[in-house]
Order: C-alpha cells, then structure tokens, then sequence
C-alpha cells in the first residue's frame, strides 16, 4: 500500500513541476476532466503551481477547471450507465463505494456538492451516480456548484493575495474547501427556500 502512495506522491509532483511548460493550461484542462472519470491526481496542484505564476490568470484558470471537471464528470456518469458497477471496483476499493452509495442514498444528487470537500476521489461519485441512474441535470448542477466552490476559492485566494497566500493553501486546503462546499450549499438552501416562498406567496392555493 505504501508503494502505491508513493507512486501517487510523485505523479502529484510531477504533474506540479509541469507548471511552467509551454503546454501547462492545456495539461491543466486534461487532468480536470480525467480527474471526474479515471486520473487518480487532483487537478489542484497544478492549478495553485500555474496559477501562482500568474495570479491575475487565476480565476479564469479556475473556471477552466470546473468546466474541465463538469466535462469528466458528464462522461464519469455516462460510463457508470453503460459498463456499471464492475469498472467501479476496478477503480476504486468496496469500502469507499460503499461509502459514496451510502451518500447517494440519502442526499441523492447533494451528494455531489459533499464530493467538492471529501477525500474521497470524485471519479467514485460520477460514475456510480451513472450506476445508480441519478437524474443527468441535477447531477450537472450540483457538479457545477460543487466543482465552483472547490476551484474558485483557490482562484480567488490567488488572484487577491498572489504568492503569499501559497503556504495558507498548502496548510489549510481542507478547511477551506469545506468552508467553500458548506458556504455554496448555504446559499443554494437559501435560494431554494426564498424560492418556495415567493411561489407559495403569489400561489396560496
């Protein structure tokens, strides 16, 4: 096990160090959208590398990032109907499977938006909501809020602070995208709520 982390560790390094080639962004967009289906690395990395040497290119990077993980995410969900559970246990062990289905079965497609701040590799969660045929534009939606929250907070922190902000994001990454998930879905509960009030406001019968 520990030699497959370190495989891991150094593909996550490599990927960091091709931040300033000529063929960065286009990297960039390839490991997002393989990210959402097969590619064990996180496009991260080399988000905060490329952005970080260019912070006022940080947001726009960020939001090539969430297209680019939408994209995988679309395709994730595509494979899951088709092929099924048996690639999924290729991919990825029981337990986590286990775990993300658990997530399925009780926030249907808010299970997406809980996938933006959790360990566990999005790929599990796009193509077992193919497995389990979840609804294609809900899924979309909440890919696209959770995705957002996750890439534009590190877009954002870089474009405003520039380089001072690396060390925060390197110690902070997982409080910051719980803080951003939980901050997205706040707002989208709250527009919901408004929604249905306003509905129920001019439709009282």
């Amino acid at each position: 096990m520990s030699s497959v982390f370190d495989f891991l560790h150094r593909l996550a390094d490599w990927t960091e160090g091709l931040a300033d080639s000529d063929w960065a962004v286009a990297l960039l967009s390839l490991i997002a959208v393989s990210e959402s289906v097969v590619f064990p690395i996180p496009p991260d990395p080399l988000l905060i590398a490329i952005g970080l040497a260019d912070p006022g290119s940080a947001i726009w990077l960020a939001l090539l990032v969430t297209l680019g993980s939408v994209i995988g995410a679309v395709m994730g969900h595509w494979i899951g109907r088709k092929i099924g559970r048996p690639l999924l246990h290729r991919l990825v062990s029981e337990n986590k499977t286990v775990r993300v289905e658990a997530l399925f079965n009780k926030y249907g497609a808010w299970a997406i938006l809980v996938a933006a701040f959790t360990p566990i590799p999005f790929k599990v969660f796009t193509i077992l909501a193919g497995v389990m045929n979840l609804e294609m534009r809900p899924f979309i939606i909440a890919s696209i809020i959770g995705r957002g929250a996750r890439f534009l907070t590190i877009g954002v922190l870089i474009f405003v602070f520039g380089e001072s902000i690396q060390s925060f994001i390197d110690d902070n990454f997982e409080i910051l995208t719980i803080a951003s998930g939980g901050g997205f879905i706040a707002i989208v509960i709250a527009y919901l709520v408004f929604t249905r009030m306003q509905s129920a406001r001019h439709n009282p019968n």
